[in-house]
């Protein structure tokens, strides 16, 4: 598929197969899948892309019995967090210095960290096909979750699959003010411990500019996944979070 022509917002494929080597592989191509959270929406991604599909514009990857259950998106330009050149906001530094007793872990609960993320969504394209394959994927070794605890309780977190250089991060949730922008720069120092070059955070908007990212070509975004990368394993252990501020 060549991405070069592929429209710059919404949908570049559709596609049904979730399965764990197809969810790698998309995302080792830029691609990040937003399912339908209902037979309705499946519809209304027929109906509204059914031209740009016959015209080519728009790919189908499967052949399934649901192809338009499944978008698939790689935006452009592309929000990277640099992990080399990261700055966290002042607001964000204060913040995280005064979260004292907070602590960060990585895969201790991934299957936990992505059902809260999707909890009290009205557009639940967290299904529970994405939520298995993710699962799989994790079992694997390519997905991973970053947790942000105060004491014993989980308040904070955030997931996603590495991709070589890149970290592709799908969603974050927050049960206390800061927790998920904690998980996050959390996952951007750790990344950058394990030889990581760049945090996608897939949609812009003014929370993930507070958090350092920046948009990208996509045309350079693909050639960063596309380079030849050997990192090591994301640092596992305890942390506290409050290091997150100098």
């Amino acid at each position: 598929m060549n991405l070069s022509t592929a429209p710059a917002e919404g949908p570049v494929a559709f596609g049904d197969d979730l399965r764990p080597q197809s969810l790698l592989g998309a995302y080792r191509r830029g691609l990040y899948p937003f399912p339908a959270g209902s037979i309705e929406q499946r519809f209304l991604n027929e109906m509204l892309y059914e031209t740009e599909v016959e015209a080519g514009r728009i790919h189908v990857l499967s052949a399934g019995d649901e192809p338009y259950s499944v978008a698939w998106c790689c935006p452009d330009p592309r929000p990277l967090i640099l992990v080399d050149q990261v700055r966290v906001q002042r607001s964000l530094r204060r913040q995280l210095r005064g979260a004292t007793g907070w602590t960060s872990t990585v895969d201790v609960c991934f299957e936990r960290v992505v059902t809260q993320c999707r909890e009290g969504r009205s557009e639940r394209w967290l299904t529970d096909e994405l939520l298995a394959g993710l699962c799989r994927l994790h079992a694997l070794g390519f997905a991973h979750s970053v947790e942000i605890w105060e004491g014993a309780e989980l308040v904070g977190g955030t997931f996603g699959v590495r991709a070589g250089a890149v970290f592709s991060a799908d969603s974050q949730f927050t049960l206390r003010s800061g927790a998920g922008k904690a998980a996050v720069t959390d996952l951007v120092r750790r990344f950058a411990d394990a030889g990581g070059v760049a945090v996608d955070v897939q949609q812009d908007g003014e929370h993930v500019r507070l958090l350092g990212a920046r948009p990208v070509a996509r045309a350079q975004y693909l050639e960063l996944l596309r380079a030849p990368h050997s990192g090591s394993g994301l640092p596992t252990g305890e942390l506290p979070v409050s290091r997150l501020a100098d």
